[in-house]
């Protein structure tokens, strides 16, 4: 099957499993409205042919959060929209496995894509945040509901309210991620996952994956408390210091 020409991730389809990319190394893989429909494209790839997948990230860095310059433009109606909130979900609800390998950040939004994935293997310069009550919104792609399914309520307090990050060893011991290597060994160990995957039968381990995944949890409180930050008009000011700050260093 011929692969689009996508601009925001690379793509490689095996026999037995598909390893994505993020690949926006300008932006430290934020996660913006382009990158979203190309993740999309490669769910519905998956939903008709089922395989395992490794999920990345190029140059280091797993993904620094939501596109900041995108989320601050955005209102009610795109927060109701849960324009990342249901690509993550799409994620979790992928018919087989999905193993994140996270080396660097996995900030924000880069975090809850890492914890809609079923596995998480991460290098030893891996961190977890999610910082968003600081640029006046909450969590809500996923973060409020599935951090603490992963690692605890007073872990997860810590992260959502606190500003709490989580480094590799600390990742480790909570069991938020399956080992911590060297960056050198990370996606060896996530094939090394899938490698396992792929000598159980197939309709097992599918079957296995829906039953595991079958809960009521439904993201829409996250909705309707972005839906009001959103219109926040602190949130604006925050997200514009951001990136304010962020121009500033980066022409210094």
């Amino acid at each position: 099957m011929t692969l689009p020409d996508y601009t925001r991730i690379l793509v490689e389809e095996l026999g037995d499993r598909t390893i994505v990319r993020l690949n926006r190394p300008e932006a430290r893989n934020a996660i913006d409205l382009e990158l979203g429909r190309e993740l999309h494209d490669v769910c519905a790839r998956l939903e008709e042919t089922p395989r395992p997948m490794l999920l990345t990230g190029a140059d280091g860095c797993f993904a620094a959060g939501a596109d900041i310059g995108q989320l601050l433009g955005r209102g009610r109606h795109e927060a109701l929209a849960g324009i990342n909130s249901s690509l993550f979900e799409r994620v979790h609800r992928l018919p087989m496995p999905t193993v994140a390998a996270v080396d660097g950040y996995a900030i924000g939004g880069g975090a809850e894509l890492a914890y809609a994935c079923d596995i998480r293997v991460a290098s030893t310069r891996a961190s977890f945040a999610n910082p968003e009550p600081g640029l006046g919104i909450v969590a809500g792609a996923g973060a409020t509901w599935r951090l603490p399914e992963l690692v605890g309520m007073p872990l997860a307090k810590l992260v959502l309210l606190a500003g709490h990050r989580i480094e590799a060893a600390e990742a480790l011991s909570s069991r938020l991620v399956a080992a911590v290597v060297e960056p050198e060994e990370l996606e060896a160990t996530a094939m090394a996952l899938i490698d396992r995957m792929s000598r159980m039968s197939p309709i097992a381990l599918r079957l296995s994956k829906y039953v595991l995944d079958a809960d009521a949890v439904h993201p829409y409180a996250d909705l309707l408390a972005n839906a009001l930050l959103f219109e926040d008009e602190e949130k604006k000011e925050r997200m514009q210091a951001f990136l304010d700050k962020r121009s500033t260093r980066s022409t210094s």
